[in-house]
């Protein structure tokens, strides 16, 4: 391995595009301790710490959008502007003719895309940062508030232009965040984004570590929740091996379906005939399932929380708010954890609904003379294909749903802080494991056109 390792900055184009692509990812850390004007950040602390239900939003947002918003730096709003308006433009590939037939025209297309989904993050920028500094920067939780008193005006709050600079900060870094990417996409090495919130998901993991070893005593303590000992490092070691080595292979997992295609005689030579196969993916979904469910199960609480305060006291409506606010703001209750699963089932097809056509696949096969065996061209063969994919997707959701809740067991059955159990599962180590695979593939692919061997291989 290390011989393999050693090859690869041997090769100055590669060793350029691996230099290039920590550059940017130094550059996203140092940016992500510039800290925004006009805001005590030693306040900050105090609020984030709080109860405060945007502030557990906020938390639960950092892990997939390369984002702190409790830190309030200029990346604060991480990538995720970004990653919704692109999400925003694949589904309206799907549903509205005029983006499906930019997709149609290749480059071209896609470079149009690429610049409309540009001018829509300016735009969620823009909105998000305005609603963060109105109702987070300008809020004050339990008296505290996170403004400088010499910037404040006679109100409490900031004046306009004050507003503006913040927002205008924060966009103008989601923005820059965006540059960064795609100078990762076009010049280094690996997807600039997921590179990005990779980076901002690993770089939680020390602290994590520390925080583990500074509350776990080096004695034989059973496993008795809350009493970490040398068992509980040793379980969760092991945990942690098992749960990477399960996304691993589901991640890898495929259905190979077996084509056959046809001969054709050209003059005194046939061609064609080969067996080869149709792969398709146990996992079509990706991450993005478990990143939709965790995104709308953030809104309950915060939903709830502002209605409870219409509630008069004692009557039946606070009783039910009381209820539905346990139920959905405590991670480890099990109405939560039910609807988490019912969200990622739904989401899991929903979305292979959207990236897989059966019938455009069927359609393709067809005009390259390929046929699945025993099932004939056309709507047939399309009927098969969508049947195979909805039980594949059935365990592939089943898969998600099971590393999405497995935080939330460790964290009540061993109880150790949430933020360290969330690195056995969830969204952060679907991501880092999809993005490390799509790294060492592309390294590869440098690799083998030189002829040399593969990391993967042997």
């Amino acid at each position: 391995m290390w011989s393999k390792i050693r090859v690869i900055f041997t090769i100055p184009e590669l060793r350029k595009k691996i230099a290039l692509t920590l550059l940017c990812l130094a550059i996203y850390r140092v940016g992500w301790q510039i800290q925004l004007p006009v805001i005590d950040h030693e306040k900050v602390e105090v609020t984030s710490s709080s109860d405060n239900p945007l502030s557990s939003l906020i938390e639960k947002a950092a892990v997939f959008s390369a984002s702190d918003l409790r830190q309030a730096t200029i990346f604060g709003l991480g990538i995720m502007p970004y990653i919704s308006a692109s999400i925003i433009f694949q589904l309206l590939g799907t549903v509205w003719k005029p983006i499906e037939d930019l997709k149609k025209e290749g480059e071209a297309g896609r470079k149009k895309i690429n610049e409309y989904t540009r001018y829509v993050t300016v735009v969620l920028c823009l909105l998000q940062s305005f609603m963060y500094v109105r109702f987070y920067v300008m809020a004050e939780t339990d008296g505290v508030g996170i403004l400088y008193d010499q910037y404040t005006i006679a109100s409490g709050g900031l004046s306009v232009f004050w507003q503006l600079t913040l927002v205008l900060t924060m966009t103008c870094g989601t923005v820059f965040l965006m540059w960064l990417g795609e100078q990762i996409d076009e010049f280094g090495i690996g997807n600039g984004i997921s590179l990005l919130i990779m980076a901002g998901i690993l770089a939680r993991m020390p602290q994590a570590l520390l925080e583990l070893l500074n509350n776990t005593s080096l004695e034989l303590k059973g496993l008795t929740p809350g009493q970490n000992g040398i068992e509980v490092l040793v379980l969760l070691a092991v945990l942690f091996v098992a749960v990477v080595f399960g996304v691993v292979f589901i991640t890898l997992g495929q259905r190979r379906i077996p084509t056959q295609s046809a001969k054709h005689v050209r003059g005194r030579r046939v061609y064609g005939g080969s067996r080869q196969f149709l792969p398709l993916k146990i996992n079509q979904g990706g991450v993005m399932p478990i990143i939709f469910a965790s995104s709308l199960l953030m809104f309950p609480s915060l939903v709830i929380s502002g209605l409870s305060g219409f509630a008069t006291e004692s009557s039946f409506m606070e009783r039910a708010f009381d209820w539905l606010g346990g139920a959905f703001g405590d991670q480890s209750s099990l109405m939560f954890n039910l609807t988490y699963v019912a969200l990622i089932y739904f989401f899991c097809y929903f979305w292979t609904a959207i990236t897989f056509n059966p019938k455009e696949i069927s359609e393709n096969l067809k005009d390259y003379g390929t046929f699945i065996p025993g099932y004939r061209p056309g709507k047939r063969t399309a009927d098969y294909l969508e049947k195979v994919m909805v039980r594949i997707t059935y365990v592939g959701a089943g898969f998600l749903a099971v590393v999405a809740i497995v935080p939330t067991v460790i964290a009540a059955l061993m109880g150790i802080d949430p933020g360290i159990a969330s690195f056995y599962g969830g969204t952060g180590l679907l991501i880092a494991v999809s993005v490390a695979f799509d790294l060492v593939q592309k390294i590869d692919n440098h690799l083998l056109m030189r002829n040399y061997p593969g990391l993967l291989e042997g």
